[in-house]
């Protein structure tokens, strides 16, 4: 059976097969095309988590903005879910945290990205208790629901419950920005902490960070622009990615 009937129907795992098996060969077929006629545009779908895209992703987009008949379709989703995507068909590369290779795919380590426990200065002086914070009770901001970043900081410091307030800002520009504010403390990549930290406009709250370790999956093809994309992926995480074990 390849279709499961329901509203809407979707495809059974055969089906996926056979939907990424007919993505992939218009994939090369285009790719040949355009280096035959040069007429036909190449799409290149990628999923790429929020911050990633914030934090390094975007020296890959300075790289391909060069490349001619080119397009790129980028689909935002967590690292720890980007693999669905990619075992459906729907992306042909994907950065996840996951490093167990979906079928018929092949996995780069492209390092970890870190996230600091930071907030605005209002924040710490109103939370403080003498030598320490009162983590218990600061307001936190989470992305959504999926992000476990903050409840994770939270254990290391012995706090097993949620926090009173906790806002949800699901946007990775507006979460910044909602931090910066004194909304509550969030947990922010180290690339776009760095500068509001020197500037003092943001404070750090504890030496403990969180590394996510980040993988690139690709589809197996023999796709010289999938392979230029994966170098120029390579390149922006050796850049801004801490290197991992």
């Amino acid at each position: 059976m390849l279709i499961s009937r329901g509203a809407p129907c979707r495809p059974t795992r055969q089906g996926e097969w056979l939907v990424r098996l007919g993505r992939q060969t218009r994939f090369l077929y285009d790719e040949a095309a355009q280096a035959l006629a040069g007429a036909t545009a190449i799409e290149l779908p990628v999923a790429v988590n929020a911050d990633s895209l914030a934090a390094w992703f975007r020296d890959v987009l300075a790289e391909v903005a060069a490349w001619e008949g080119t397009s790129v379709r980028l689909r935002v989703e967590d690292q720890a879910y980007s693999q669905e995507l990619l075992r459906r068909g729907d992306v042909l590369a994907a950065v996840t945290s996951d490093s167990a290779a979906v079928q018929g795919c092949s996995v780069d380590r492209l390092g970890a990205l870190r996230y600091l426990p930071v907030a605005a200065p209002a924040v710490v002086t109103r939370w403080r208790c003498g030598e320490s914070l009162d983590w218990a009770a600061m307001p936190v901001v989470i992305f959504n629901d999926k992000d476990d970043l903050q409840h994770e900081m939270l254990r290391l410091h012995g706090v097993a419950h949620d926090p009173p307030v906790i806002h949800q800002v699901p946007a990775t520009a507006d979460f910044y920005a909602a931090v910066c504010l004194g909304l509550g403390w969030g947990m922010l990549p180290d690339p776009q902490a760095r500068p509001a930290l020197a500037a003092g406009t943001l404070l750090r709250l504890s030496p403990e960070d969180i590394d996510i370790p980040l993988y690139w999956q690709r589809w197996r093809l023999d796709s010289p622009k999938l392979a230029a994309l994966t170098t120029a992926v390579r390149t922006a995480a050796a850049t801004h990615l801490f290197s991992v074990g």
